[in-house]
C-alpha cells in the first residue's frame, strides 16, 4: 500500500484522496520538464498542468520556475481538494492555481506557453470498480486526441507542452501527432536499468505549422545495473529527493 503522504526537499505530498500516486516516473517527468523549460531560450511566463492529481508536477515547475504561473486543473474532487492542500502547504500557493473542472468543457480565456499532462494511460483496457481510480488511471474522461486537441488550441505558438504516455503507446501518439499541427522535439525512452526495454516515454513537443522537425531523441535509465541511481537521474532529481 502506498504512503499517504511524499516528502521531497521543499515540499510535501499528501495523496490518500488520490487514486494516483506519487511514483518514480512522475518524479522523473517533473524533473525533466522542468529543466527543459528552464534552459528554453523561449519565454515561458504561464503553464497549463492537465489533469493534475496531488499537484506533483505544478509544484515540481513551481520551484524550479519561481516566476512562473501554473493553471492546474482537476476534474475528481478528491484530487483537487487534496491538490489545493498541496499547494497551499508549499512555499509557493501564489504561484499555483487549482481549478476543479472537466477540461474539455473548460472556457480558458488564455493560451499558455507551456502545457504539461500525465493523462490517463489504459484505454481500452479493463477498469475496475473504483470510479476514481478508473479516472485517474483509464481514459474514461479524457482520451489521447481530446487532450491533444487542447493542447493545439491552448498552446501558445512555439510553445511547448509536455506528456508522459506508457512505451507500448507510442506509435499511437506519433500517428495522433502527425494528424494535427502539433509535433515532437524531443523523445525521451525511460527504462528502469540497461538490461530493461522503456517502459514510458517522455515527449516535448512544440505547435508548428508546416515546418518539419529533426526530432532529439533520448534515453533515461534510472538505476545502473549495481541498483545505484544513474548520474542523469541523481542530477534531475537531486534537488527533489530528500535521499539525494
Amino acid at each position: 500500500m502506498a504512503n499517504s503522504y511524499f516528502n521531497f526537499k521543499q515540499f510535501s505530498i499528501n495523496q490518500e484522496k488520490c487514486a494516483m500516486k506519487v511514483t518514480t516516473d512522475s518524479c522523473l517527468f517533473g524533473a525533466w520538464a522542468a529543466e527543459e523549460i528552464k534552459n528554453s531560450p523561449r519565454t515561458t511566463n504561464n503553464c497549463l498542468d492537465i489533469g493534475t492529481g496531488t499537484g506533483l508536477l505544478s509544484l515540481m515547475l513551481a520551484q524550479k520556475i519561481t516566476t512562473l504561473k501554473i493553471d492546474a486543473v482537476e476534474i475528481e474532487p478528491g484530487a483537487f481538494e487534496q491538490a489545493t492542500e498541496n499547494v497551499a502547504a508549499s512555499p509557493w500557493p501564489k504561484s499555483v492555481t487549482l481549478i476543479n473542472a472537466d477540461i474539455k468543457k473548460l472556457a480558458l480565456q488564455q493560451q499558455y506557453d507551456t502545457i504539461i499532462s500525465n493523462p490517463p494511460f489504459y484505454e481500452k483496457e479493463l477498469k475496475g470498480e473504483d470510479a476514481k481510480k478508473n479516472t485517474a488511471h483509464h481514459d474514461v474522461s479524457l482520451l489521447l486526441p481530446d487532450l491533444l486537441t487542447i493542447i493545439s488550441n491552448r498552446l501558445s505558438p512555439g510553445g511547448n507542452f509536455f506528456l508522459l504516455l506508457p512505451f507500448k503507446r507510442e506509435a499511437e501518439i506519433k500517428g495522433l501527432l502527425a494528424k494535427t499541427n502539433l509535433t515532437a522535439e524531443q523523445i525521451v525512452y525511460v527504462k528502469q536499468t540497461p538490461s530493461h526495454h522503456p517502459f514510458r516515454i517522455l515527449i516535448k513537443g512544440i505547435k508548428l505549422i508546416d515546418l518539419q522537425m529533426n526530432i532529439k531523441i533520448v534515453e533515461i535509465i534510472i538505476k545502473d545495473e549495481k541498483g545505484s541511481y544513474t548520474p542523469y537521474f541523481f542530477s534531475l532529481l537531486k534537488d527533489y529527493y530528500l535521499h539525494l
